[in-house]
C-alpha cells in the first residue's frame, strides 16, 4: 500500500485510540472503536507500516502505545507466517525505535519501555540464536549509544531471563536452546551489567558528591571485602558512612541535576537485572574477580537512591543454595568492610525515622543477614574448611539490634536464625554465642509483651505495625504464631544456659507479684504502668521489695490492659525457661530451694483478677515440677488449685458460703447466681480444673498418697448442685479416675469407681429421666425448647434439667476417657485386669468401669436415638438409612420396624414441630463461635475474654444441643479402645448402633453429621480389632457406605445391577450441583435472603463434610501411616480444651496443593477394606462415591482421593468381571476430574497417573476406552493409534516408564481444565529451530565388534 494509505489508516486508529481513551465517550462508540483497532489487529495486512507510524516519537504517548502494541500483536502471533524479510524489516526497525525512536530516559513513559522490550525480547524468543546470532553485539553497541538505550537493554535482559528461566513461557526445546546460550554468554552478560553498574554509579556520585570524594567503584580501586578498614578510606571520610548530597536539595545547574537522575535510572535497571540473574546462574559468576559482585553490592548499600535494589540481589545472592563448597566464598561477607557496610546503611536507615523506604530496606538488610547466618550454619563443620568468622560477635550484636528493633515483624525475622544457631553442632559450643544467650532472654522478655496493636499508640510497635497488618485481628493472628515460635527458640537457647534463664524468670515473677496493678482503659493511648524490663534498666535486677497482695484499682483488667500484657509475657516467659532447665539439668544440679521459694510466693499471692489469676495458675504448673522434691508442699498446690476451681468475680451471693477445711487450709467458695459468668471467670475456672486433671496425669505417684482427702474433698464440692458447673465436676471426677488407675488393682478400682459413679446411676436410670429419654415431646419439654421466655437474658426456668443431662453424660465421658489398666502387662496380670490374648496375639484386658458404663448404655443410645429424631422435627423428611439395614439385613426387620415404632410414630405431626417455643426456633441452629470457625472469621478480641460465655438464654440452649450431641458420639468413639472386647461383644450392638447412631441421618445437617463421622465412626473403626471386623464393623460400615452412596451422584448403568425399592435424597451432589450453578450464575440473580457469608458457609460445610466421608472411606480401606496416630490425638482431647467443633475445624482451610503428587507404590487394602469389598453393594458404593468425588469443586479432597484411594480400590476388583460401561465411567470420571482440577499442579499430577494407570490396565481388555479417549477434544488420532499399538503389541520393546507418561499426558491434554485467566486467551505458537545442542549418538562401528579375524568381542573383553 502506498503511504497515503497508510497515513489515513493510521488517523482512523488514531481517532478510534482516542474515543477509548477519552472519558466523555459513551459505551456504544468505546466498544466500537475496541473492535476497530482489534480487527485491525488481527486482519489488515499492513500492521507492521501503520504500528510503525504510530510509535514515532511525535505521537503522544497513548498512541504510541498503541503502535507498539500492534508491532508486539504482529511478533506474537504472526511471525511464523511472515516472511523472511518483512521479519528483518520488523527488527531492523525496531532496533531503530531503541535508538533514536525514543525520548530521553527520564522523559520516556515507562509503559513505552516495557513494551519496547517486550517486542525485542518476543523476537529473541522466536530468533535467537540460531537466526540471529549477533544479537548481544547489537545490544551491547545500543547500549553505548546513551543512558536511554542502556536502560532499554537491561529491561530486555531481564524479561528475557524471566520468559525463559522463571516463567518459563516458551517450548521446551525453545527454553533449552536460549537457556544454553545465556549460560554460555554469562561470562560476557555479567560484565556488561556491572561495567554499566559501576560506570553510571560513578557518574552520578562524581556528580552528586563532595568534590573531594573519589570514585570507589572502579576496578584499579577494588576494595577486598575482608580487610581491615582504613583511615580515610570512603566510608571513614565523615565518620558515618556515605556523606551524599541529595541532588535535589544542591545548587547544580539542571543539566548536571538530569543527568544524576539518568545516571541513577540506568543503576537502578542494572541492579534489577542482576536481581533476575543472580538467582540461577552458576555462582562462579557471582563471586568472580574475589567476588567483586557482592563488594559493589555492599558498597551501595550506603547509596539512598540504589540500596534498596542493592540489598534485594545481596538478599538473592546470599540465599543461594548448592554445594557447599561453591557457596564457601560467600562467607567473605563476614568481613571487617563488608560487615561494616551492612551495619552502618542499617543505623543509617533507622535512624532516619520511619519511612517506607526506610522500613522496607531495613527487612531486606535483616533478611540478608538471616540468610547469612544460614549459610554459616551450613558451611560450619562440614568438610569445606571453614572456621567461625573473626567478626562472628560483631554479627551477633547486629542480628540483636535487630531482635530488639520495635517493629515485631523485624523482630519475627530473625527467629528462625536464631533458632538455627543455638542448635548448631560447632555454634552452640562457642563462647560469643554463650555470652549472647542471656542477652538473647532478655530481649525476649520485651517481645514477648503483646504490645503494637494497629489501632493503638501505646507502643513504639504500633507505629511500625500500621505499615504491617490490616487489623487487630491480623496482628493477633501473626503475634500468636511469633510468640509460640519465640517459645521454641528460647527453649532451645535454654538448653545452652539453663539457669540463666531460671533466675530471668524468677526475677521477673518476683516483680510481677509486687507491681501495683493497672488495668488502664481499652481505649487508651499510652501505657502508664512500669514494665519490669525499665525497672530492671533503672535500678537492676535485684531491686524489687515483695509484697503478696496487688494494689487493685478500680474494675478488672481487658486483654489490652498494661498489668495483664506484662504477666501474660511472664507466664510464658517461666513457663518456657522451667520446663525446658528440667529437661536439660540433672537432677542433683537443679535450683529446688529458689523454685520452692518462688513456688510459696505464687501460692501466697491473691488477686480477684481473672486474667491475672491465670497466669498465675500457669505459673503453679510451670513450677509444680518442683513439689515432686518437696512432696509436703502438695497440699497447699491442691489448695491453691480448688480454690480457683471455684472463683468468682462478685463478693456476695445470695447462696450460702460453704466453708471446707482442707489440710488445715480454710478456704471459702462464693456463688453468684445474680450475673452470667464472663469468659475470664469461666476460663479460669477451667484452667483450675485442667491444672488438677495434669497434675493428676503426669504425677499420678506424687498425688496417689494424698487420694483419700481428694476424694473427700471432692465429694463435698459435688454435694452442692449450684457451686460447679457440669463440666468443672466431671472435671474433678476425671482427676479421680486418673489416681484410680493408680490402685493397680481391679477391685478395688471397680469399687470405687460404683461409688464414684452412683449418683450418675441414680439420676440417669431414675424412671423420670429414662421417661424423658423414651419420649421427644417430654424432652423437649424437659429441658424447656417449649418455653415461651419473658426476658431472654436472666430467665431460665429449665437450666437445672439440662444441666442433670449434661452431668451425666460428661460423667461416662470422662470415665470412660480416663478409666485403664496398668501399662505393664505384669502389673496388669497381677492386679487382675489381663484376660489372655485373641487369636491375632492383641492382649486382652477388662476395664474396671465397664460394668458401670454399660448400666448407663442403654440410655445413651435412647438419648441419641432421640437427638436424630430431633432432627428429623427440625428439618422434615423421614428415615432412610433403616430402609438399607432392612433391605441388607431381613434379620433385623423386626427390630428396625419395633425402634421406628417407638421413636418414629409422631415424627411427621406438624404439633411436634411446635413444640419449640418461639424464644427456642433456632435452638438447633449452628453456634456463632462454629460459623466463624468454619469460616475463617477471628473472634473479637474483646469478647474472647469480657463478654458473658452465653449472652441469651437461646445461646445456652444452642450451646448445649451442640455440646450433648458432640459428648454422645465421644463416649461412642471412646468405648471401643477403653473397653475393648467387652464392648464389641455386646449382644446386638450393630443392630443398636444402626438404630440409634444411624437413625435418620438423611436429615441430620452437615454440621452434625461431619462430627459424628470424625469422633464415632473413625475411632471405632481404627481400634476395633479384626475379629470383630464380621460382627460389627461390616454390618455397620455396610448399611452406612450404601446410604453415602446412595447420596452421591452414581452412574445409572451401575445402580440398574441393584433392584432398589427406594430412591434415596442424593445430598451431597446435590449441594455440589447448586454450588456449581450458583458460580455461574451473575451476583444479581443471587438470592436476597441468601446472603454471600451464608453461601460461603454452606459451601464450606459441603466440603469439609465430603472431605471426612472420603477420609472416613480412606481410613477403612487402604493402609496410610499417621491415620491413627493423628485420629487418637483428635479424640483423646481434655474435656477442658478448646470446644471440639474449633479442633475439628482447625484445618478446615488447608488448600495447598503439592506440585508432583504420586500415589504411594505399596498402597495397598487393609483387611477391614478387604471384608467391605467382598460385598457388592458396598464394593459399590465405595467405589462410586471415590470416582464421583474427583469432579467436586475441592482439590484437597480430590488430590488425597485420588493418591490414597482410588487405585487400591479399582485394582482390587481388576480380577473381576467388569461391565464396560463400569470401566469406561470410573475413566471418564478421572478425565471429568482433569478438566474441573486440572489447573492445580498437584491435582493434575495425581489424576494424569490415574488415568494412565487405568488405561494401561484396562485398555488391553476393554476396547470401550479407546472410544472415551476419541471424543477428548483436540486429541490427535494418529498419535492415539501408535500409543495403542504400542499397548496392544507384547512384541515392541517397551519405552521407558516416563516417556510413556508424557505421551499419554499429550493425548488428554485437551480434557486438562486451565485456570480462569488462560481458558480464553489466544495461543501462542512458537516454533522451534534446528537445535544447537543435538547429543550425537556414538556410532557403532562393525569392526569393533567383528573384525577380519573374527576376534572383536574377544578383545572388548581382554584385561
Amino acid at each position: 500500500m502506498s503511504a497515503e494509505q497508510v497515513s489515513g489508516l493510521c488517523e482512523q486508529l488514531v481517532k478510534a485510540v482516542t474515543v477509548i481513551m477519552d472519558p466523555a465517550s459513551t459505551q456504544r462508540y468505546r466498544l466500537e472503536a475496541l473492535k476497530f483497532c482489534e480487527e485491525f489487529k488481527e486482519k489488515c495486512p499492513i500492521c507492521v507500516p501503520c504500528g510503525l507510524k504510530l510509535a514515532e516519537k511525535t505521537q503522544t504517548a497513548i498512541v504510541r502505545h498503541f503502535g507498539l502494541q500492534i508491532l508486539e500483536h504482529v511478533v506474537k502471533y504472526r511471525w511464523n507466517n511472515m516472511p523472511r524479510l518483512e521479519k528483518v524489516y520488523l527488527k531492523n526497525n525496531v532496533m531503530g525505535l531503541i535508538s533514536s525512536g525514543t525520548q530521553s530516559i527520564l522523559e520516556e513513559e515507562s509503559h513505552i519501555k516495557d513494551v519496547l522490550s517486550r517486542i525485542v525480547v518476543e523476537m529473541i524468543k522466536r530468533e535467537w540464536p540460531q537466526h540471529w546470532p549477533d544479537m548481544l553485539k547489537e545490544l551491547d553497541t545500543l547500549s553505548k549509544q546513551g543512558e536511554t538505550q542502556t536502560e532499554l537493554v537491561m529491561f530486555i535482559l531481564l524479561r528475557l531471563a524471566e520468559d525463559v528461566v522463571t516463567f518459563q513461557t516458551l517450548p521446551t526445546q525453545r527454553r533449552r536452546d536460549i537457556q544454553q546460550t545465556l549460560t554460555q554468554n554469562m561470562e560476557k552478560i555479567f560484565s556488561f551489567l556491572l561495567t554499566a553498574l559501576q560506570q553510571n554509579v560513578n557518574k552520578y556520585r562524581c556528580m552528586v558528591g563532595a568534590p573531594q570524594e573519589q570514585e570507589v567503584l572502579t576496578t584499579p580501586q577494588k576494595t577486598d571485602l575482608a580487610q581491615e578498614p582504613k583511615e580515610g578510606s570512603w566510608y571513614c571520610s565523615s565518620g558515618n558512612g556515605l556523606l551524599l548530597m541529595f541532588f535535589c536539595g544542591s545548587d547544580l545547574v539542571p543539566s548536571l541535576c538530569s543527568q544524576a537522575q539518568a545516571n541513577c535510572r540506568v543503576g537502578i535497571a542494572a541492579l534489577n537485572t542482576l536481581a533476575g540473574y543472580i538467582d540461577w546462574v552458576a555462582l562462579s559468576h557471582i563471586t568472580a574477580d574475589n567476588c567483586k559482585l557482592l563488594e559493589m553490592l555492599c558498597l551501595l548499600l550506603n547509596e539512598p537512591e540504589l540500596q534498596v535494589g542493592a540489598a534485594e540481589c545481596l538478599l538473592i545472592a546470599v540465599s543461594r543454595k548448592g554445594k557447599l563448597e561453591d557457596r564457601k566464598p560467600l562467607m567473605v561477607l563476614f568481613g571487617d568492610i563488608a560487615m561494616h557496610c551492612i551495619l552502618s546503611a542499617a543505623q543509617t536507615a533507622d535512624g532516619e525515622g520511619l519511612v517506607e523506604k526506610h522500613y522496607v530496606f531495613l527487612k531486606r538488610l535483616c533478611q540478608v543477614l538471616c540468610a547469612l547466618g544460614s549459610q554459616l550454619c551450613a558451611l560450619l563443620g562440614s568438610d569445606c574448611d571453614v572456621e567461625t568468622p573473626a567478626n562472628f560477635g560483631k554479627y551477633l550484636e547486629s542480628f540483636l539490634a535487630f531482635t530488639t528493633h520495635p517493629s515485631q515483624f523485624l523482630r519475627s525475622s530473625t527467629q528462625i536464625t536464631w533458632g538455627a544457631l543455638f542448635r548448631h553442632e560447632v555454634l552452640s559450643h562457642d563462647p560469643l554465642l554463650l555470652a549472647v544467650v542471656p542477652k538473647y532472654l532478655r530481649a525476649s522478655m520485651t517481645n514477648l509483651v503483646k504490645v503494637g496493636f494497629p489501632s493503638k499508640a501505646d507502643s513504639p510497635s504500633c507505629e511500625y505495625s500500621r505499615f504491617d497488618f490490616d487489623s487487630d485481628e491480623d496482628f493477633n493472628a501473626f503475634f500468636n504464631s511469633f510468640r509460640a515460635q519465640q517459645g521454641e527458640v528460647m527453649r532451645m537457647a535454654c538448653r545452652l544456659d539453663p539457669l540463666t534463664g531460671f533466675q530471668m524468670a524468677g526475677e521477673w515473677l518476683k516483680y510481677q507479684l509486687t507491681a501495683p496493678v493497672d488495668t488502664g482503659s481499652v481505649n487508651c493511648r499510652c501505657c502508664s504502668t512500669r514494665t519490669y524490663q525499665a525497672a530492671v534498666e533503672e535500678h537492676g535486677e535485684s531491686s524489687s521489695v515483695l509484697f503478696l497482695s496487688a494494689k487493685t484499682g478500680e474494675g478488672l483488667c481487658s486483654i489490652f490492659s498494661p498489668s495483664f500484657v506484662q504477666w501474660d509475657a511472664m507466664t510464658f516467659f517461666s513457663e518456657s525457661v522451667i520446663s525446658q532447665m528440667f529437661r536439660t539439668m540433672d537432677k542433683d544440679e537443679i535450683p529446688v530451694n529458689d523454685g520452692i521459694d518462688l513456688l510459696q510466693l505464687v501460692l501466697n499471692f491473691e488477686t480477684k483478677d481473672p486474667l491475672i489469676l491465670s497466669c498465675v495458675l500457669t505459673n503453679v504448673s510451670a513450677l509444680f515440677p518442683f513439689v515432686t522434691y518437696r512432696p509436703e508442699y502438695l497440699p497447699q498446690v491442691l489448695s491453691k488449685l480448688f480454690a480457683s476451681v471455684t472463683f468468682e468475680v462478685v463478693e456476695e451471693s445470695k447462696i450460702p458460703c460453704i466453708w471446707l477445711n482442707f489440710c488445715f487450709v480454710s478456704l471459702k467458695f462464693v456463688v453468684s447466681v445474680q450475673a452470667p459468668r464472663t469468659r475470664a471467670v469461666k476460663n479460669v475456672r477451667r484452667h483450675a480444673c485442667s491444672s488438677i486433671i495434669k497434675m493428676c496425669r503426669d504425677y499420678p505417684q506424687l498425688v496417689l498418697p494424698n487420694f483419700e482427702m481428694l476424694y473427700n474433698h471432692v465429694k463435698q464440692l459435688l454435694s452442692n448442685e449450684l457451686l460447679l458447673t457440669q463440666m468443672e465436676k466431671c472435671a474433678l471426677m476425671e482427676a479421680l479416675v486418673l489416681i484410680s488407675n493408680q490402685f493397680k488393682d481391679y477391685e478395688r478400682q471397680k469399687a470405687f469407681l460404683e461409688e464414684l459413679m452412683a449418683p450418675v446411676a441414680g439420676l440417669w436410670l431414675s424412671p423420670e429421666m429414662q421417661r424423658v429419654l423414651s419420649d421427644p415431646e417430654a424432652f423437649i419439654s424437659y429441658v424447656g425448647a417449649d418455653n415461651k421466655i419473658a426476658d431472654p437474658v436472666l430467665e431460665d426456668p429449665s437450666g437445672l434439667n439440662r444441666s442433670r443431662i449434661s452431668f451425666c453424660v460428661y460423667t461416662i465421658l470422662g470415665v470412660v476417657k480416663r478409666a485403664r489398666w496398668p501399662a505393664a502387662t505384669e502389673e496388669a496380670k497381677a492386679g487382675g485386669f489381663f484376660l489372655g490374648y485373641l487369636p491375632s496375639g492383641t492382649p486382652m484386658y477388662r476395664n474396671p468401669c465397664t460394668e458401670q458404663v454399660l448400666k448407663l448404655f442403654d440410655n445413651l443410645l435412647a438419648l441419641i436415638r432421640w437427638q436424630q429424631v430431633q432432627w428429623h422435627c427440625s428439618f422434615g423428611g423421614g428415615c432412610r438409612i433403616c430402609a438399607v439395614c432392612s433391605w441388607r439385613h431381613p434379620e433385623w426387620r423386626s427390630e428396625v420396624s419395633k425402634e421406628r415404632g417407638r421413636t418414629h410414630n409422631n415424627l411427621y405431626m406438624p404439633e411436634m414441630v411446635a413444640r419449640l417455643g418461639d424464644t427456642f426456633a433456632k435452638a438447633l441452629d449452628m453456634l456463632d463461635v462454629e460459623k466463624n470457625a468454619i469460616l475463617g472469621l477471628p473472634q473479637p478480641l474483646l469478647e474472647l475474654y469480657d463478654s458473658p460465655v452465653y449472652k441469651t438464654v437461646l445461646e445456652r440452649m444452642q450451646g448445649f444441643f451442640c455440646t450433648l450431641y458432640d459428648n454422645c458420639f465421644h463416649i461412642l468413639g471412646n468405648a471401643g479402645p477403653s473397653m475393648q472386647q467387652d464392648f464389641y461383644t455386646v449382644e446386638g450392638l450393630a443392630t443398636q448402633l444402626l438404630s440409634s447412631a444411624f437413625n435418620n441421618l438423611n436429615n441430620i445437617p452437615d454440621y452434625r453429621l461431619r462430627p459424628m463421622l470424625r469422633v464415632f465412626v473413625k475411632p471405632l473403626v481404627l481400634s476395633c480389632p479384626s475379629e470383630y471386623y464380621e460382627t460389627l464393623v461390616c454390618p455397620m460400615l455396610g448399611p452406612l457406605f450404601t446410604y453415602l452412596h446412595m447420596l452421591l451422584l452414581g452412574s445409572p448403568c451401575i445402580m440398574s445391577r441393584f433392584n432398589l425399592s427406594f430412591c434415596l435424597e442424593q445430598r451431597l451432589s446435590q449441594k455440589w450441583q447448586v454450588i456449581n450453578q450458583r458460580s455461574m450464575l451473575c451476583e444479581d440473580d443471587a438470592a436476597d435472603d441468601n446472603p454471600e457469608s451464608q453461601e460461603m458457609l454452606e459451601e464450606q460445610l459441603v466440603r469439609l463434610l465430603t472431605r471426612e466421608v472420603m477420609d472416613l472411606a480412606t481410613v477403612c480401606c487402604v493402609s496410610k501411616k499417621g491415620v491413627e496416630q493423628n485420629t487418637t490425638a483428635a479424640v483423646d482431647g481434655d474435656v477442658l480444651g478448646k470446644s471440639r467443633s474449633q479442633c475439628s475445624l482447625c484445618s478446615a482451610d488447608d488448600e495447598a496443593m503439592a506440585t508432583e503428587v504420586t500415589p504411594p507404590a505399596n498402597a495397598e487394602l487393609t483387611e477391614l477394606g478387604k471384608c467391605l469389598m467382598k460385598q457388592e453393594d458396598v464394593c459399590t458404593a465405595v467405589l462410586i462415591t471415590a470416582y464421583t468425588s474427583l469432579s467436586w469443586k475441592d482439590t484437597l479432597s480430590c488430590q488425597r482421593t485420588t493418591t490414597q484411594l482410588c487405585w487400591p480400590l479399582l485394582k482390587q476388583v481388576l480380577s473381576g468381571n467388569l461391565l464396560p460401561d463400569a470401566v469406561s465411567w470410573f475413566f471418564t470420571s478421572v478425565l471429568k476430574g482433569l478438566q474441573v482440577h486440572g489447573q492445580h499442579d498437584g491435582c493434575m499430577a495425581a489424576l494424569v497417573h490415574l488415568a494412565f494407570q487405568i488405561y494401561e490396565a484396562l485398555r488391553p481388555r476393554y476396547g470401550e476406552l479407546k472410544a472415551v479417549m476419541e471424543q477428548i477434544p483436540d486429541i490427535q488420532l494418529d498419535s492415539l493409534e501408535q500409543f495403542d499399538s504400542k499397548l496392544l503389541n507384547p512384541t515392541l520393546q517397551k519405552v521407558a516408564d516416563k516417556r510413556r507418561k508424557d505421551h499419554f499426558k499429550r493425548l488428554i491434554s485437551g480434557c486438562i481444565g486451565k485456570p480462569i485467566g488462560e481458558q480464553f486467551r489466544k495461543e501462542v505458537h512458537i516454533r522451534n529451530l534446528p537445535s544447537l545442542f543435538k547429543k550425537v549418538k556414538p556410532s557403532l562401528e562393525t569392526d569393533v565388534l567383528e573384525n577380519e579375524d573374527g576376534e572383536g568381542f574377544n578383545v572388548l573383553f581382554e584385561p
